[in-house]
């Protein structure tokens, strides 16, 4: 936790990243990705279809991508308050976690849903742009790495509930085990408040970072959609959105349907979350050495392997693509992502872009369980799983193409380099 005293800045591994891992625990591995592990047990107590039951998916991530949008002119309208903004967004998750396990009926878990995500959307954005602001540029890779590996962390802690929230002997598991992650994201919201109340108080976004709001983000939005800058990149991210999540919210009721005891897919869920333990780390060490888009579809393309175990039907194939999945390609796409938009973006348009890029990423994740929904209507569970390993695909071709237009941008300027010193 050394200190680098002229940049102000440290090393990845810092109590602020740290913590930061600790609330994504709860941003990313509690409040969306345990409703696929208690979607069994929600459905025995409320009644309904998994498809749905997948519409209050698509509801949580109405409220991320509702977040998402209000985030940048929330910060635009008080520049001097991002500190203060994350503490109330963080402490407010832990309190809706425990709100929604006293839900009854489908619209008022609707509701709960709808206002998980559109805090875990103001937290993610912030939380990574605080963390990041205190980590050297040359290990933000490895930084980002060990902060969503919370999310992998949240995973493996979920699956450890299984026997509790969907064997049919306690029907209201689900409910005390949100009780339950809810207390850890006030503690956790606690612990990263703590660690960076001086750094807060002693730095604030400089003035002329939030003051130009609408300038910042029409120039984001002119990097973002521009064919010859960052589109495929953030085009991969809104696919995968959508392909991640249809696999994560239907994986766990097709195990159920096979026959598989409650702990034994509570181990597979679990063994996604520990594979994404070293995902993280693996993640960030290579985008820090290859910044490239090659370097991310690489991990995609895995992932749809990944993905497609489901359709041999076959036990083994499903739990060795699901460690895939967990190692490869959960964590490492959010992560390069965002660790390629701050190398391609200007400083003070980062947050913007951040924010603009976990909207794209919001509209896959709406997108996906009402498509797998439909999937799993007419063809069944294992279908509906396995249809999230074509926006798997074609997230990794647009990632590839990403990596393509880096190449021809790198050489360009090299000949350019040429041509000037001739």
């Amino acid at each position: 936790m050394k200190e680098d005293r002229d940049m102000g800045t440290k090393s990845a591994f810092n109590w602020i990243t740290l913590w930061a891992s600790c609330l994504f625990v709860v941003i990313l591995g509690f409040s969306r990705l345990s409703y696929g592990m208690f979607l069994p047990g929600i459905q025995r107590e409320l009644g309904g279809s998994y498809g749905q039951l997948g519409v209050l998916g698509t509801v949580n991530f109405v409220g991320y991508l509702a977040g998402t949008l209000c985030l940048s002119p929330l910060l635009s309208r008080f520049p001097d308050r991002k500190y203060v903004i994350n503490r109330i967004t963080c402490l407010s998750l832990g309190l809706t976690l425990i709100g929604s396990a006293f839900s009854y009926h489908f619209i008022e878990l609707g509701v709960w849903r709808f206002a998980i995500g559109w805090l875990s959307a103001l937290a993610t954005v912030l939380v990574l742009s605080i963390a990041m602001d205190a980590v050297r540029p040359a290990q933000r890779g490895v930084a980002s790495g060990l902060i969503w590996l919370g999310g992998s962390a949240g995973i493996l802690v979920t699956g450890l509930f299984a026997p509790f929230t969907i064997d049919p002997l306690h029907l209201q598991g689900w409910r005390y085990a949100w009780v339950i992650m809810g207390v850890f994201g006030l503690i956790a919201a606690l612990g990263f408040e703590f660690v960076t109340r001086n750094r807060g108080a002693g730095k604030l976004p400089s003035q002329p970072e939030w003051k130009s709001g609408d300038k910042d983000s029409e120039k984001a939005y002119r990097l973002l959609l521009n064919p010859k800058r960052l589109l495929f990149l953030i085009a991969s991210y809104f696919f995968f959105g959508a392909g991640y999540i249809i696999y994560f919210t239907y994986l766990i009721p097709y195990l159920v349907t096979k026959g598989i005891p409650s702990f034994n897919a509570g181990l597979i869920w679990s063994l996604i979350g520990f594979a994404g333990l070293f995902n993280g780390w693996i993640g960030g060490k290579a985008i820090d050495r290859w910044p490239s888009g090659y370097t991310l579809a690489s991990g995609l393309m895995l992932g749809t392997i990944g993905v497609s175990g489901v359709v041999t039907n076959n036990l083994l194939f499903t739990v060795l693509g699901a460690s895939i999945i967990g190692l490869v390609s959960f964590i490492t796409p959010p992560l390069m992502t965002t660790a390629l938009l701050r190398r391609h973006v200007p400083h003070q348009a980062y947050a913007a872009c951040l924010s603009i890029a976990t909207a794209f990423f919001a509209a896959g994740q709406i997108m996906g369980p009402v498509l797998g929904g439909m999937v799993v209507e007419r063809y069944g569970l294992q279908f509906g799983v396995a249809s999230s390993s074509i926006f798997m695909a074609i997230a990794a071709a647009l990632a590839g193409l990403f990596g393509q237009q880096q190449r021809k941008t790198s050489n360009d300027a090299v000949l350019k380099a040429e041509s000037l010193v001739e």
